[in-house]
């Protein structure tokens, strides 16, 4: 069954349609998102009507080597610190096949198997997901706790299973922070709520996605009424191939190899 991302501006192939159908049937939710290119972002601004105002405020963390091995082995760690609640910490395996992951992996609480599906292309995930006080993400990404103690037994033994070898959890460095603005929308054209996340990365760049969230079973639908109301808003859905988390990855990364250099 394929799994890895496929890359594209059009309608999937037959194949991969199959692909995709295969994945769904045994995901436990899809997530229907599409970023935006730069130059729709005030179009998107005006159209959806979004205050910053109305935010929430979250603050991302991403951990990985100064040459990114964890994401070029598939996998992604973070934490996050969220005005107003708690934060929390994931740690995902990208591409799966859901039928691939152990009986214990997927009866497991913290766990969530989901198919990301975006213009022309879908992934699917293995996420262990685990809840952390704010502070503690702070005294962790400022060296006054290990890495390690963001996560909970499960995600660290998901971590030592897929991560790559001889590589462990207190190995990796802070990439970030980066700060995020959440807005969530209920237009009643959609069955789900409509996310908004303004990307704010140091160095200028500004990523903005939209999502829904759907059961697998309805996917199709979802992403139909999806794609008819944005671009009812006058949208270009050309889907931008600067996704959030790798832009994010590679703009700490090369930070923290020029920083290695200069001090060479």
């Amino acid at each position: 069954m394929a799994t890895q991302t496929k890359k594209g501006q059009g309608e999937l192939s037959s194949e991969h349609l199959a692909a995709l159908l295969d994945l769904m049937a045994d995901a436990d939710s899809a997530e229907l998102k599409v970023t935006l290119p730069e130059t729709e972002h005030r179009s998107a601004i005006d159209a959806l009507g979004l205050d910053p105002l109305e935010a929430q405020i979250r603050q991302v963390f991403f951990f990985d080597t100064p040459d990114l091995q964890l994401q070029q082995n598939g996998v992604v760690v973070r934490a996050r610190r969220i005005q107003g609640r708690g934060g929390d910490t994931v740690v995902k395996l990208r591409p799966v096949v859901p039928d691939d992951l152990p009986e214990d992996l997927r009866r497991s609480q913290g766990m969530n198997v989901e198919v990301d599906a975006m213009p022309g292309s879908y992934v699917c995930s293995a996420t262990m997901k685990g809840r952390i006080r704010n502070d503690q993400v702070l005294e962790a990404v400022r060296g006054e706790r290990p890495l390690r103690k963001l996560f909970s037994k499960e995600q660290r033994s998901f971590f030592d299973a897929y991560g790559p070898a001889g590589l462990g959890l207190d190995d990796l460095r802070v990439l970030g922070p980066t700060f995020v603005l959440k807005v969530v929308l209920r237009p009643p054209e959609l069955r789900d709520r409509l996310v908004a996340e303004a990307w704010l990365i140091e160095g200028g760049s500004t990523i903005l996605e939209l999502s829904t969230k759907s059961p697998p079973a309805e996917a199709f639908q979802a992403a139909a009424e999806l794609r008819a109301f944005l671009g009812g808003q006058g949208l270009d859905l050309t889907a931008d191939p600067n996704t959030k988390t790798k832009t994010t990855l590679e703009y700490f990364a090369a930070k923290l190899q020029g920083e290695a250099e200069a001090t060479a």
